[in-house]
């Protein structure tokens, strides 16, 4: 019953942090981005094409385009991404079909400092819904795919996807300072996705000397759900035996075991140390490019070479 009420709480924390990661998102594209002109990367980027072409609303085609996508990325990255997408997708549509109305005209009356802004906004948008197994849909559902399977960051594959988009909007506003402008947001968003997704994925190890190890390892694992491997030792001082704790987390995930930790035994000796990578259950996939294996005419032809050379 407990596990039941803590997975809904999850799911319900995740979906609350995509709707505000969709609506800074839309915010900083309504507000600054748009007003502007400035077409950018994404069915963000696609939809104010249509807009300044067409008159079509952003929201319209922008929700269309991300339903036709769908189906590719339930089969890929897995069904909690594509009801996150889903959500995401709506609320992004919502929130631009709210803003797009009440800011005919920036903000500020500089456009770079619009840019900067409505990019960092839009950048930051994407890095917390990411970071929730969520998406704005478009060419994040791209850079979902990609990352998943290779070592290219999902704010890099975003770069590469959306340069079409935005060199494409030359030919509709026939002005070089403007698609300079677009390139200027997406890189950076794409920066800015990139800080908040690998700050999530830090982890950190945690050593624990206690003489309260095993309600430490209780707690650990069932408010923190993560696991502890239990090491034998000796103070050499003391010379007498101890056990050690040594805990994987993420580096959002620190403070809550190091509340567990002074909660139970104030006096515990605990050391931290940050990780450059973590593998496994649990952390992220080790992505290793494996040689490709020789078929079996490969090696006799490798034969006939070497007898032929020591002849």
């Amino acid at each position: 019953m407990v596990k039941i009420k803590t997975n809904v709480w999850r799911t319900a924390r995740d979906y609350i942090f995509i709707t505000v990661a969709m609506a800074i998102y839309a915010f900083g594209f309504c507000a600054f981005i748009l007003p502007e002109k400035v077409v950018i990367g994404g069915l963000a980027g696609i939809g104010t094409i249509v807009y300044l072409t067409l008159g079509i609303p952003v929201a319209i085609t922008q929700y269309a385009c991300n339903l036709a996508l769908l189906a590719i990325a339930y089969k890929i990255v897995g069904k909690k991404f594509v009801l996150g997408t889903i959500y995401g997708a709506t609320m992004i549509s919502v929130f631009v079909g709210i803003f797009q109305p009440l800011f005919d005209e920036p903000l500020t009356n500089e456009p770079f400092m619009n840019i900067v802004i409505g990019g960092l906004l839009a950048g930051l948008g994407v890095g917390i819904a990411f970071t929730h197994n969520g998406s704005s849909g478009g060419t994040d559902i791209v850079a979902a795919m990609v990352s998943k399977y290779t070592n290219v960051t999902v704010g890099r594959t975003m770069l590469y996807n959306d340069c079409i988009i935005i060199s494409s909007s030359y030919f509709i506003s026939h002005r070089i300072d403007l698609v300079v402008y677009g390139f200027v947001v997406l890189i950076l968003c794409s920066y800015m996705a990139d800080m908040l997704i690998n700050t999530n994925r830090q982890a950190v190890q945690f050593t624990i000397f206690s003489k309260k190890w095993q309600e430490i390892a209780t707690a650990i694992n069932n408010e923190a759900r993560r696991g502890c491997t239990v090491l034998s030792g000796m103070g050499w001082y003391s010379k007498q035996d101890v056990k050690v704790l040594l805990v994987m987390c993420r580096k959002i995930e620190s403070v809550t075991i190091s509340r567990i930790i002074k909660s139970i035994d104030p006096e515990a000796f605990v050391t931290q140390t940050n990780c450059n990578g973590v593998y496994g259950k649990g952390f992220d996939e080790l992505k290793v490019k494996m040689p490709m294996p020789h078929h079996k005419g490969d090696k006799n032809r490798v034969k006939v070479a070497d007898a032929d050379v020591a002849e």
